[in-house]
């Protein structure tokens, strides 16, 4: 009885439920209809007071033209009565699509009918604004927006404002991508139409202009940004050689490009300053003797060999020191020859100090602050992709770019963790370093003995020997700078450092290795000049007899005769040490560069090519063993770039074609080593960040700039120049030409001035002052750069401690919930057994009663002071109401 009197009042309260629901629909129904009725009577009062509106304009208009007729005697219809005429038809048309939509809601009845109308009348309702929306654009905009009551207006505004604000946080929406691209469209042509369109008359059409102008602007900032970038020279090249070889292979190339630019400038000082004026202001060849091939070299003047050694016409050519005259003021525009040689040549080793000081000092500015490794790799997984990119070519090295940079967090990351054996790593370190001295010392004595060769085949005379004698000091230090570099990176492996840790060691190896070739060949090349000196005081005695004999001879035979012409090609001259200098750093030189062009051509591209066609048909992998292909070696290319630039400031002084070779090397250099890397060479093994080395390079860099401007400096301080060639014979020394010039063209008080500043006694204590400072500043940087790791590794800290609090709160809260749930289920067991224990028998189960929540027996409870020990409670957590119950009327309480 019970179980159906449970059952009939059940059913009581569904039927109950689905009256209250049917009531429910028809007032929410009735509520539809009131509001549609409401919005509709809404409508129809606005239409009203825009049609009166517009009737009153009509019979004004009507009134006017009336008026107008009567007056002209014409009945013809003007424009506007046209336009008027077609804006009442689509008001009609209008008013009577209306009035069919609410006959056919008034027809049905029931709710979802009426919930179709309304989507029906909002379909409609949208072809329509379509339609107005193109009529407007038809007639221009400017009649409705005039048409508009402020409050209208106000609105327009508001939905612009809103449409700017969904524009602006359109990425953060959870849309899908079409839909965001939709929206973006149409709301960026609703901004674009009425946000200018707003404004009256004048300040509408200023508006719209400035809009227009205002987005013409931007795009013309992001055009000439794309414009300046692809301005720089061969930055595309670099970005993908950086993209899948890394950054470390990359400093080369932008420190190639580097170079580039500053032998550009010394280029261009030497070519403006020096050899135009004199070739087109100076005397033509041949009409003095230090400008003629002397008669003894013109039958093999033009020969190939004697060109490819720059001898003959090249010789005696503005490409090299001895062709210059020493005439003070030559050409229409009495140019100061020998004053402006000395200047550029003085002037470009000072532009050379300053630019290198400059960017060492830029790149510690930006390096100082250091890199941020905290949570590197989330960030590059996250944050790493660019999804502005469209250029399938640009997508393709960004990919490879983000692989490349995770390969170097990777290596640091394995860096930063390795333990290695300390002692025995120590014992490999000290081995390695002696093999490297021992090779240095080898290397020395080699060049050492060539040169001293090379002398005694000078004073046997070149003629009598082979091509390989009489190139053999360039030849060696070529040969050494190829091979020693290898042997240097075999016995680095036993070092065991981190990659840009053993990259600056095997610079530095290598940069004493061609630093002790380059200044043996330099005590050799000394050497040789003082030979020449010796020859040529013999010339100049043998010069002076033999004009003695020439005037002796002449005024013998016929006193009252014109005197003997004599051809300047017949005329003795002295050796020229200075022209000897600038040819062998030349041939150095072009050496040089043809060793480099030929090991990339037979050691990187021939070896590719056979690795890659044989290894379909040999006994083994080519690719994955012996030879495999070629790695790109930073060290060996970047020491090559600085030694050569070494010897164009070196020779420069000497040789003014130095910086035009230069100039066509590393422009040819570009190309090729672009090529090469990318169609030859593979990545690295081990990928490393070269974040400092670029700084490490300006500092090799500084120093041998300072170590090659030494000798030149000795050459002119202390060796007289050559008695018939160059812009200074005739003088003591190169640089009396400066005051020889403040003695002629300036008052005697600047001289004065000039001499007594140029005294040892003011320039030793300036120079001391000036070393003094710059310890000074170099000390304060270190001092703040050391505040500034201080600083890091407290933040470092604090974040690690926060992390840790955290941490531990977090294990707090988690005991405290298990400990909860524990005594949960204890007091849940402990009521179980109790309902058995009196019982003897299981539960009832729970009534669930419909709508309602699932009932249960009370727990008893063991009420203590306070919160502690509380079943079913926190601890530490104030204690709760118990939530109330709803409980089936027939169920016994127990």
């Amino acid at each position: 009885r019970e179980r159906h009197r449970a059952k009939r009042r059940d059913g009581d309260r569904e039927k109950k439920k689905r009256r209250k629901g049917r009531r429910r629909r028809a007032s929410r129904a009735g509520e539809r209809e009131d509001e549609l009725q409401a919005r509709h009577e809404k409508r129809e009062a606005g239409r009203r007071k825009r049609a009166k509106n517009y009737q009153e304009s009509e019979g004004r208009e009507r009134d006017e033209e009336e008026q107008a007729q009567i007056k002209t005697g014409k009945t013809a219809k003007t424009k506007k009565n046209i336009k008027n005429e077609k804006t009442r038809k689509v008001e009609q048309e209008e008013g009577e699509a209306e009035e069919r939509n609410a006959k056919g809601k008034k027809k049905h009845g029931s709710a979802k009918k009426e919930e179709k109308d309304e989507d029906g009348g909002k379909c409609a309702a949208k072809e329509k604004t379509q339609e107005v929306k193109k009529k407007k654009h038809k007639r221009k905009g400017a009649d409705t927006l005039n048409s508009l009551s402020p409050e209208e207006l106000e609105k327009l505004k508001e939905a612009v404002d809103e449409r700017k604000k969904l524009i602006q946080g359109l990425r953060g929406k959870p849309w899908s991508m079409k839909k965001k691209l939709v929206t973006l469209r149409e709301s960026q042509e609703f901004v674009e139409k009425y946000e200018g369109a707003l404004g009256k008359g004048k300040g509408r059409k200023l508006y719209a202009y400035k809009v227009m102008m205002a987005k013409k602007w931007m795009k013309f900032q992001r055009d000439f940004e794309n414009f300046k970038t692809a301005c720089i020279p061969w930055e595309m090249k670099i970005k993908e050689i950086e993209s899948h070889f890394g950054s470390s292979v990359a400093s080369y190339f932008i420190f190639l490009r580097w170079m580039y630019g500053i032998n550009m400038i010394l280029f261009g000082l030497t070519f403006g300053l020096v050899m135009v004026p004199e070739a087109l202001m100076g005397r033509p060849y041949g009409s003095i003797p230090r400008k003629t091939v002397p008669r003894a070299e013109e039958a093999s003047a033009m020969d190939f060999a004697v060109l490819w050694d720059f001898g003959g016409y090249a010789q005696y050519s503005v490409l090299f020191y001895g062709y210059y005259n020493n005439q003070r003021a030559i050409g229409w525009l009495k140019f100061r020859m020998p004053l402006s040689y000395f200047l550029v040549g003085v002037g470009t080793v000072a532009y050379s100090y300053m630019v290198v000081i400059r960017t060492m000092a830029r790149n510690a500015n930006e390096s100082g602050v250091g890199d941020d490794n905290s949570f590197n790799f989330s960030w590059k997984t996250f944050t790493s992709w660019d999804y502005l990119i469209g250029n399938p070519e640009t997508a393709d090295n960004k990919f490879a770019s983000i692989t490349t940079s995770f390969k170097e967090a990777i290596l640091e990351e394995q860096e930063s963790r390795k333990d290695d054996n300390i002692h025995l790593t120590r014992f490999l370190r000290v081995l390695a370093n002696f093999l490297v001295l021992c090779c240095l010392a080898g290397s020395g004595y080699l060049i050492y003995f060539v040169v001293r060769r090379s002398q005694k085949f000078a004073l046997d005379g070149l003629d009598t020997h082979t091509w390989w004698e009489r190139n053999e000091v360039n030849m060696v230090m070529s040969l050494l700078g190829m091979f020693c570099p290898m042997l240097f990176d075999v016995i680095s492996a036993l070092e065991n450092y981190h990659p840009r840790v053993a990259l600056q060691w095997q610079l530095g190896r290598i940069f004493a290795l061609f630093l002790g070739n380059l200044y043996t060949f330099i005590i050799a090349l000394m050497d040789e000049i003082n030979l020449k000196r010796e020859e040529e005081k013999i010339v100049k005695f043998n010069i002076t007899t033999w004009e003695a004999s020439l005037y002796n001879s002449t005024v013998s035979e016929n006193s009252t005769g014109p005197p003997i012409t004599i051809q300047p090609a017949d005329v003795p001259r002295g050796p020229c040490w200075e022209t000897m200098v600038g040819q062998e750093f030349v041939r150095l030189i072009i050496s040089d560069t043809m060793t480099t062009y030929i090991t990339l051509l037979i050691g990187d591209f021939l070896r590719a090519v056979l690795v890659r066609f044989l290894n379909y048909c040999w006994c083994w992998d080519l690719e994955a063993g012996f030879p495999s292909y070629s790695e790109f070696d930073v060290s060996g290319n970047v020491l090559g770039l600085i030694f050569n630039q070494g010897m164009i400031w070196m020779g420069a002084f000497y040789a003014p074609c130095l910086p035009a070779l230069n100039v066509l090397r590393l422009h040819v250099s570009m190309y090729l080593q672009c090529w090469a890397v990318m169609c030859c060479n593979v990545p690295q093994e081990r990928v490393f960040k070269a974040s400092g080395s670029n700084n490490f390079y300006m500092a090799m860099l500084l120093v041998i700039l300072f170590l090659s401007t030494l000798p030149a400096i000795y050459t002119i301080v202390t060796i007289p120049p050559s008695f018939d060639c160059g812009p200074f014979s005739g003088k003591k020394r190169m640089f009396d030409v400066i005051q020889e010039t403040l003695e002629s063209d300036f008052p005697a008080w600047f001289s004065k001035v000039f001499s007594s500043a140029s005294n040892p006694g003011l320039v030793l204590p300036f120079i001391l002052l000036m070393v003094l400072a710059i310890y000074y500043l170099q000390s304060t940087s270190k001092s703040y750069k050391e505040a500034n790791v201080e600083l890091k590794k407290k933040l470092q800290t604090q974040n690690e401690e926060n992390k840790k609090k955290n941490k531990r709160a977090a294990l707090k809260a988690q005991m405290d919930l298990e400990e909860a749930r524990k005594a949960a289920s204890q007091t849940a067991d402990s009521s179980q057994r109790l309902y058995h224990g009196k019982n003897r028998r299981n539960p009832p189960a729970p009534v669930r009663e419909q709508g309602l929540p699932a009932t249960r027996a009370p727990v008893p409870r063991n009420y203590h002071h306070g919160n502690h020990g509380a079943p079913g409670y926190l601890p530490g957590f104030p204690r709760q109401s118990e939530p109330r119950m709803h409980r089936v009327p027939s169920l016994q309480r127990h």
